[in-house]
């Protein structure tokens, strides 16, 4: 990950961090090691043989630096006025046996957890991060979308098989960025073509983009941690239209059969637009016409008032969960932030639900039953991802909070300033730019969103992740 140009010096206060650090990793309640029986059947599992060989085609990965849990790969090109997109997802079905001790361990753990010093992966790191990883320049298995979009980025048809490929490429987000940039020939070189057709059509179907900075905890070559905040860049953005073109194909044949798992989100009520109106009045950059994911996407990313926009616009946002059907098709299927029916299928190495929509997929491309497994264990899927979620948002939360303290121990005593991101009664969310810390204070009376207010550090804990400030 990139490194931030600033950050606290190796000390007493970096020295507590690493170790509050390690102690969150071991405190959660996930499973940390796996069963012998689990490692051993990951070692000794034998693969059947793909129906395709796709080994000739020129796939590429796009993830952040240094991954090796590999989940998806893709092949641009263009077809007449057109375009063909095959987007190869690890075909982790092969490789996990049901009822077998590997899976068993991945319904425990639900999802790969993500902690400041490493993971706690959701299989074997012989499997995501070796055998079924799409690291380049060794054959893989896959499951191959390939899909044909017209000269505006519309899915005209699409089909999904059971292939073995052979990745040509590992690209990293910074570097891409900087050859698509520089108008180099490569792999994505039509990626921003057409991921920009594809946010066109998002924009049409009504969906909305969110694209907060991410809070990133990074470490220094001199072992020192910090927070670094950064928006996606472009080029993340248009690799996740493959994601969502994928998960919404993904959706539609589950519908069309009956049987799957969706990823929902209500459309938001009109108590929180009303709100969301407010709030935007009150930072000058009020939102009066239009749908809510046009106004997002318009905002200007050099504002500073953007961020406590984006943050209010979280609201919004609330809600998402999976619902499951065998026979009868769910009431509400629609996952409202992206404006259509949509299923996890590209992470299957860090994600559990999405084995189970590849399987049932691959079943009805080839004309055939959901497998029995599946089918049967459909309803513990939403209980085992929230479990997950939870387990996950905690962690992640918990890590940032210890980070925050740690990068404000050295001003305990001293008087900063801080812009207010939204007001909660006699206290609200601040962001303060450095070092780069969003935390919650007591505000004045006269406090708005946007506002700037003097905040005084009183105390940093460390091991409880706490920061207190007075006025």
């Amino acid at each position: 990950m990139p490194q931030r140009r600033s950050h606290v010096a190796p000390s007493a206060a970096q020295t507590e961090l690493a170790a509050a650090l390690a102690r969150l990793k071991e405190e959660s309640d996930a499973p940390k090691d796996f069963s012998p029986e689990a490692l051993a059947e990951a070692e000794r599992v034998s693969l059947s043989e793909p129906d395709l060989d796709l080994r000739d085609i020129p796939f590429a990965t796009l993830d952040p630096a240094g991954s090796r849990d590999l989940d998806q790969a893709f092949q641009l090109e263009r077809d007449g006025s057109g375009y063909t997109v095959r987007y190869a997802i690890a075909d982790v079905p092969s490789f996990v046996a049901p009822g077998g001790a590997v899976d068993a361990e991945a319904r425990r753990r639900g999802q790969t957890l993500y902690a400041a010093d490493g993971t706690i992966p959701l299989h074997p790191r012989v499997l995501s991060e070796d055998r079924a990883s799409l690291l380049p320049d060794v054959d893989r298995p896959a499951l191959v979308w390939t899909f044909s979009l017209d000269e505006a980025g519309v899915v005209g048809a699409f089909r999904l098989e059971r292939a073995l490929i052979r990745s040509r490429a590992q690209l990293d987000y910074v570097s891409a960025q900087a050859s698509l940039d520089r108008g180099d020939d490569g792999p994505a070189s039509l990626l921003p073509e057409i991921g920009a057709l594809r946010i066109e059509q998002e924009r049409l179907r009504g969906g909305a983009s969110l694209n907060l900075p991410d809070e990133e905890v990074v470490r220094a070559p001199d072992g020192a941690y910090a927070i670094e905040r950064r928006r996606p860049l472009p080029v993340e953005d248009w690799n996740a239209q493959l994601s969502l073109m994928t998960g919404m194909a993904a959706a539609s044949l589950m519908l069309d059969a009956r049987v799957g798992v969706l990823r929902t989100m209500p459309q938001p009520d009109e108590r929180s637009f009303d709100e969301f109106r407010h709030q935007t009045a009150a930072l000058g950059r009020p939102w009066t016409t239009g749908r809510y994911g046009d106004y997002l996407r318009g905002l200007d990313r050099a504002d500073p008032l953007t961020l406590p926009i984006l943050e209010a616009a979280a609201s919004l946002f609330r809600g998402a969960g999976y619902v499951t059907f065998d026979g009868a098709v769910p009431d509400d299927v629609a996952q409202a932030a992206i404006g259509a029916p949509y299923a996890h299928t590209t992470a299957p190495l860090r994600r559990l639900v999405d084995r189970w929509s590849l399987v049932i997929c691959l079943a009805i491309s080839r004309g055939a039953e959901a497998p029995s497994w599946a089918r049967d264990s459909l309803a513990e899927l939403p209980a085992l991802m929230q479990e997950s979620g939870q387990r996950a948002s905690k962690l992640d939360a918990a890590t940032i909070n210890c980070v925050e303290a740690a990068l404000l121990t050295p001003l305990v005593g001293a008087t900063i300033e801080a812009t207010v991101i939204a007001v909660h009664g006699t206290k609200g969310r601040v962001q303060i730019a450095e070092p780069a810390v969003t935390a919650t204070a007591p505000l004045p009376a006269d406090a708005t969103p946007g506002s700037t207010v003097r905040l005084t550090v009183v105390r940093a804990d460390i091991a409880r992740g706490e920061v207190e400030f007075a006025l």
